[in-house]
């Protein structure tokens, strides 16, 4: 039996690959080593698949490959595949790539379903799965020209995300984003847009710059259109006003029987229809980007040509069978239908579909060249003649489209167009491209180029990306990172365990530091400047939200987590947040502690330049690192000093920093160094916007909730902080050793899933920094009895002192309360907050009630 145990989707930079960013990870059991050959089997099918000559496990090795096989057979373009070990017997991690994130999923549940139909010989629907994500792929087409676009925007590296799993399309990240729907842009005129959308206002503004066009008219009905022949010869066109793609147009009209056939056909469209002198010649597009001329293609109406035996209906199915016609955005040509178009065109001729074709000759089988009708292109660009050149991009600025499609017909592009060679039919905005880039005939002409160079001429299409991580301090740092930044005039979007901000206005509360949310923030257009907090849980879950961050801060690494997720030891919870340094450009900055060796370790994996910060200006590792040139910040003689090689900036005193508690809260010092050397990397080392953004950074419940909020009440302080792991406790014993108070009270509590010796701890370090202790109980103690949380806090309160009186409140509003009704003139509280925003909201209700009763 195979079990999945667990299934995750990557969607950026991550623990498994360094190289590949869109990965399935799925933790698989398999009971027992199968006897039969997996993976000849498997090569029965899959005769091209790829696998290790040695695996790690063969029948996970077969997971692996039936999943990228799967997803290949359906057309998705994947590769890469890896079986990891793990760290108990009959598990594995899979990890292989995919395309289609919903695709991917069904990929890795099948593939273990097949695997284990060979081991067990029991029958396996494999078409029936292939052809499951293929409806997958096709319900996720895009469309060809936007997927050509796409593809362009990839080979770029631009940033992009898809709106919907439709056309729109937002590319760059901030403020320096465009946005595309096919190939109409976020600078297309509107206004061009709109005439080139009514065809008569289109015509009328063609003859005034005196370009030649079909004579006609625009009638709404039958009477209309009969007086309107009375002025016309034939042969005529009817077309619909508003139309595209070459709808409800019908060509070559000859009768008045016909006509009134034509306008019934337009009229299915727009009650408003054309009808204009049918113009001799070949159909030709020119496409024009940023008013240039780019390709021109010729288009040939959908045709079969008769080989004397069969009938035209099996000569189109014949034709269809071309590998490049299709219903996917895949196929450069579509698939040729027998539509009432077609049919009108074999009555007219007194065919049907079963009639034979003498041989050689050629029906075509529609009346417009469309190719999403099933007609062919040929390119004709280098045939153009300079006076047609110059034709086509003065249309374009007449119309103000920056992007246009420009039909016209006649027999011979190398000659200037006149009223005596052919005619202007159309002008579009948002053309299709694929006629250019997939000709029939011809050069092919990567005109998606063109404009992707027109939206950004420069390739800016990046905002810089601060990526902050460890296991304590990194909310606190990215909320100062961020004030600094937004006080030198930046627009900063920035994301934290409490919301989602953008220049400080909330846009989503809660914990927000995974990839979804760092994608709200980049994906802004406001933003300048982007500050995210990266957490463990986030990168486990699905990666980084990001490819590549500009600076990277990794403030500690501490055993909080462990045993959660896969996660063991202190060295696997490195791994995990040293995705985050490893994610920074090499021309970047990964900011790193100097003082903690995990932390510092960390540069050895990655592939980009080292700030590195100590709170001890001793530390051999900053004056070396200084004395090879490198940047650094460090307390000196109680200053906040920054380094770039042997030069050295003094910002200020680190005591007068409000931040710094006066100096007292060392945890409070290591985020302040981590965030100037941030500051100063990005603002070119200018010492005055750190200097005011750090004594305009105020420590409060509003800028730092649950970060050593102190509040004053008549006979005592009572702070509130977020501590909830061993370092946090650490530092807060730092803290309150340098604070005086007569009796110190804690509201303690531990998170439930966390290990037995982990609360243990915290209930050691709780004894060795209060007097009276109270234990609370989350809200969520994620699966562990109330009895057992308490239980083992106090088992470790007592191995430290058995005398400390400890009482258990499981609420934490009762809690605090009853701490407040039992503090000591001149003691302190202390209250390790489950939801901060709500113990702040309750203890500034009840210091109010305090003072109206004082003003009593």
């Amino acid at each position: 039996m195979f079990e999945i145990i667990e299934m995750k989707v990557m969607r950026g930079p991550n623990l498994w690959s360094d190289h590949n960013s869109k990965l399935i990870v799925l933790k698989v059991k398999i009971d027992s080593q199968s006897n039969k050959n997996i993976l000849a089997e498997l090569k029965k099918i899959f005769s091209e698949v790829h696998t290790e000559q040695s695996p790690l496990n063969e029948t996970a090795e077969a997971i692996k490959a039936a999943a990228i096989a799967i997803q290949k057979k359906a057309g998705f373009q994947v590769e890469y595949g890896k079986v990891h070990p793990y760290r108990q017997e009959g598990i594995f991690w899979i990890t292989y790539s995919y395309e289609l994130e919903e695709a991917g999923r069904s990929a890795g549940t099948y593939a273990v379903q097949y695997i284990e139909s060979i081991v067990n010989d029991t029958p396996f629907n494999f078409n029936e799965c292939i052809e499951e994500l293929k409806e997958l792929r096709s319900d996720n087409d895009m469309g060809a020209t936007t997927s050509f676009l796409l593809s362009e925007v990839i080979k770029r590296n631009i940033p992009y995300k898809r709106f919907d799993n439709g056309s729109l399309i937002t590319l760059g990240y901030g403020c320096k984003q465009k946005k595309m729907r096919t190939a109409v842009v976020d600078s297309t005129s509107g206004i061009g847009i709109e005439l080139a959308g009514d065809k008569e206002e289109t015509k009328k503004m063609l003859e005034d710059a005196k370009f030649p066009v079909p004579k006609g008219a625009m009638v709404y009905d039958a009477e209309e259109l009969l007086e309107t022949l009375k002025e016309m010869q034939f042969p005529i066109v009817t077309k619909p006003l508003d139309g595209n793609h070459g709808r409800g147009v019908t060509t070559n009209i000859n009768t008045i029987e016909q006509a009134i056939h034509g306008l019934n056909v337009a009229q299915k469209i727009s009650k408003a229809v054309i009808v204009e002198e049918f113009i001799q010649g070949d159909d030709h597009r020119f496409l024009v980007i940023n008013y240039k001329l780019v390709a021109v293609a010729k288009r040939t109406p959908a045709c079969v040509t008769g080989d004397g035996k069969s009938t035209i209906d099996q000569l189109i199915e014949e034709e269809n069978k071309h590998p490049d016609r299709g219903n996917t955005q895949q196929h450069p040509l579509a698939l040729i239908k027998i539509d009432d178009v077609t049919k009108k065109i074999l009555s007219e001729r007194s065919l049907t579909i079963e009639s034979v074709l003498p041989k050689g000759e050629t029906l075509y089988l529609k009346q417009t060249a469309n190719i999403s009708a099933g007609g062919t292109s040929t390119d004709v660009t280098d045939l153009v003649h300079p006076e047609n050149v110059f034709m086509a991009e003065h249309i374009a600025r007449l119309f103000n489209l920056n992007i246009c499609g420009i039909d016209l017909l006649t027999k011979d592009v190398s000659v200037p167009l006149t009223k005596k060679t052919g005619a202007i039919i159309e002008v579009n905005a948002g053309p299709g491209i694929r006629m250019h880039t997939d000709p029939t005939e011809g050069i092919p002409r990567n005109v998606a180029k063109p404009i992707i160079d027109m939206l950004f001429p420069d390739d800016d299409t990046k905002i810089p990306i601060i990526a902050i991580s460890g296991t304590n301090g990194k909310t606190t740092t990215t909320r100062l990172t961020a004030h600094i930044l937004k006080e030198s005039g930046k627009n900063i979007g920035y994301t934290t365990t409490e919301g989602i901000y953008i220049n400080d206005h909330v846009i989503e509360s809660g914990d927000c530091t995974g990839s979804v949310s760092a994608q709200t923030v980049l994906f802004d257009p406001t933003v300048e400047i982007a500050v995210l907090e990266c957490a463990r849980g986030g990168i486990l879950r699905a990666g980084l939200g990001f490819d590549k961050c500009d600076i990277s801060i990794i403030t500690n690494i501490s055993d909080d987590h462990l045993g959660t997720k896969d996660i063991e030891t202190l060295e696997e919870l490195a791994k995990v947040k040293s995705v985050v340094a490893k994610s920074t450009k090499k021309d970047g900055y990964t900011i790193l502690n100097a003082d903690d060796d995990l932390v510092y370790n960390m540069q050895q994996f990655t592939n980009c330049k080292v700030a590195v910060f100590s709170m001890d200006e001793n530390n051999p590792r900053i004056k070396a690192h200084c004395e090879n040139g490198g940047v650094a910040a460090v307390i000196e003689e109680g200053y906040l000093t920054i380094y770039n090689g042997e030069w050295k900036t003094r910002i200020d005193k680190v005591e007068n920093i409000p931040l710094s508690f006066g100096g007292k809260a060392e945890f409070m010092i290591q985020n302040i160094l981590a965030a100037s050397l941030a500051v100063m990397i990005m603002t070119d080392f200018d010492p005055e916007i750190l200097r005011k953004g750090l004594h305009s950074f105020i420590p409060s419940p509003e800028k730092t909730p649950g970060r050593l909020n102190v509040f004053k009440f008549r006979d005592f302080d009572l702070i509130i902080d977020y501590a909830h792991n061993k370092s946090g406790y650490m530092e807060l014993k730092k803290f309150l050793d340098k604070t005086e108070a007569c009796e110190k009270i804690g509201i303690i509590a531990a998170t439930g899933d966390r290990r037995d010796e982990d609360i243990r701890n915290l209930g050691r370090y709780a004894a060795q920094m209060f007097d009276n202790i109270i234990i609370r109980h989350d809200v969520d103690l994620r699966g562990r009895p109330e009895e057992e949380h308490s239980k083992f806090l106090i088992e470790g309160i007592h191995e430290i002192n058995k005398n400390i009186p400890v009482k258990v409140i499981p609420d934490e509003k009762e809690a605090i309360s009853y701490a407040i009704s039992q503090a000591k003139k001149g003691s302190m509280i202390l209250a390790c907050a489950d939801n901060v925003h709500e113990t702040i909201a309750f203890v500034k209700e009840t210091k109010a009630k305090e003072q109206q009763l004082n003003e009593i």
